[in-house]
């Protein structure tokens, strides 16, 4: 049941300024934002130990059949994405109270999951600052553009668009290009110590990928390690994109660009069966941490049982979401998605008012 009293306090605080908004924010998602450590240590027995079992039992079975392998790497890729949730909740800091503590385990999740844990941090941080902002998109984003910068590109660039845009592409080849060449690589400029983590991710992870394929040969690894990681990250960009991906998803420019509303209006609740809930860590509440990302993983849940406005988010379930893969392009004069043929049927209707203009 909602309260009624709470419901009407926020309705007014959501049309109040900035300042206001944020103080009720803190004061209502205060006793969430902050880590258990008993639950925190039993998410790492129940997630890393089995995800390095199953990967060792992938191995092992490869003699007796590949497809054995195969449905290994498949449950293991489950238990990728849940560590990737936990190395997400260290780079926030959410994880453990100690900073420490955080540092080392997302380090070591980070290489599990073949993320560099500085690298990611800074990057995913200002995701969060700036997400569903039209004019500071590019850093921690999927591309994505708005119906006028499209119909504005030549066609060699509207190709490309659709071309990344692809689900074959962006889930396919998506997880490829971010584990080998993306999360490789810092941009220029960066901090020393940024760029120094991301060496030693990558020489940590080569290090290892070299003594698995020394240890077990190119094809059990591809079929082990390089599987479970494709599958891991189709699966984490398509919740990705699903969070921030529906008709009515909210995107402003930045003059009228709102924190609480980029949260509560700009993130879904992606309501999945509890198994999945379970195996994706709870993300599925994606406006509750865009809210407060200092929430561990494992509280989302709570908070958004107990603060009834953040139920007023727009859900989205496995099968609605589906729908999602076709909006392309946001519309900022409707504030919403649209497909690639409704923005072709605009460019039509523009052309013929200019014309109609010109001769008239």
């Amino acid at each position: 049941m909602i309260n009624i009293e709470a419901q009407r306090k926020w309705e007014i605080i959501l049309i109040n300024t900035d300042a206001n908004k944020t103080k009720q924010l803190h004061n209502d998602v205060a006793p969430f934002a902050k880590s258990d450590t008993r639950i925190s240590i039993n998410q790492i027995i129940n997630t890393i130990l089995p995800l390095l079992l199953i990967w060792g039992a992938g191995y092992a079975v490869l003699p007796y059949s590949p497809w054995y392998t195969v449905l290994c790497s498949v449950i293991a890729s489950g238990f990728v994405v849940r560590t990737f949730i936990i190395f997400h909740d260290c780079t926030h800091g959410s994880f453990f109270k100690s900073k420490r503590a955080n540092d080392i385990v997302g380090n070591i999740t980070g290489i599990l999951t073949s993320f560099p844990y500085e690298k990611w941090k800074r990057e995913h941080t200002l995701h969060h600052a700036t997400s569903s902002n039209l004019d500071k998109r590019g850093i921690g984003d999927i591309d994505m553009l708005t119906v006028d910068e499209y119909l504005a590109k030549s066609k060699l660039g509207r190709l490309g668009y659709r071309v990344y845009r692809n689900p074959i592409v962006m889930f396919g080849l998506g997880p490829l290009y971010m584990v080998l060449v993306l999360n490789r690589f810092n941009r220029s400029g960066v901090r020393k110590k940024e760029r120094l983590n991301t060496y030693f991710s990558n020489i940590m992870l080569l290090a290892v990928c070299a003594a698995l394929i020394l240890a077990f040969g190119w094809t059990a690894f591809l079929l082990v390690h390089g599987l479970t990681l494709l599958i891991a990250g189709s699966m984490g960009i398509w919740l990705f994109y699903i969070q921030h991906t529906y008709e009515d998803s909210y995107f402003e420019h930045n003059s009228k660009w709102d924190y609480v509303k980029a949260a509560v209006e700009g993130s879904s609740y992606y309501k999945l069966p509890k198994l999945l809930q379970w195996v994706t860590g709870n993300i599925g509440f994606h406006h509750v941490h865009h809210l407060a990302p200092r929430v561990p993983n494992y509280k989302l849940e709570d908070a958004h049982e107990s603060i009834p406005p953040l139920q007023q988010a727009t859900t989205i379930t496995l099968k609605t979401s589906l729908e999602s893969i076709r909006y392309k392009l946001y519309d900022p004069e409707r504030h919403k998605f649209v497909t690639f043929k409704e923005a072709a049927k605009l460019e039509v209707t523009r052309n013929k008012v200019v014309l109609t203009k010109k001769y008239s």
